[in-house]
């Protein structure tokens, strides 16, 4: 499972690498993860991406995305092993709530304003909490 270091990646890479760690013959830290151990590095990652931010660091803003996506393929691999979802179902979940979120931008509402689109996102998400739209 030798793997040479590229000048670039692509996420399909990134994501073999990651089913790797986590494989037979993979990293035994990686493999011990599971839902509850990994819980406190997502929040310091988030800290960091903040930090970066703050810092206006984009060099470093750009590592700490990808430590924060490196958490959500953890929590993918884990639930496709464990047959609850793996991350294509992620991407999924993710588009359609932007699309169901932005009637203005992919329907036929208007907001002419960031606190008009705001509003339609609140609603749109207290209607599907609600149960009265599909999601």
């Amino acid at each position: 499972m030798k793997r040479e270091l590229k000048e670039k990646y692509d996420l399909a890479e990134l994501r073999e690498i990651i089913h790797e760690l986590r494989g037979e013959g993979g990293c035994p830290w990686d493999r011990s993860l599971d839902y509850v151990s990994l819980k406190p590095f997502i929040l310091d990652e988030a800290q960091e991406v903040q930090e970066a931010v703050d810092h206006g660091d984009m060099d470093n803003l750009c590592e700490e995305l990808g430590d924060v996506l490196l958490q959500l393929l953890l929590y993918a691999d884990m639930a496709k092993a464990d047959g609850y979802f793996d991350f294509d179902s992620v991407i999924t979940s993710c588009a359609r709530k932007m699309i169901r979120r932005h009637p203005h931008v992919f329907g036929d509402e208007k907001a002419e304003t960031p606190e008009e689109a705001l509003d339609i996102w609140k609603r749109v998400k207290a209607e599907e909490k609600a149960g009265r739209l599909k999601k």
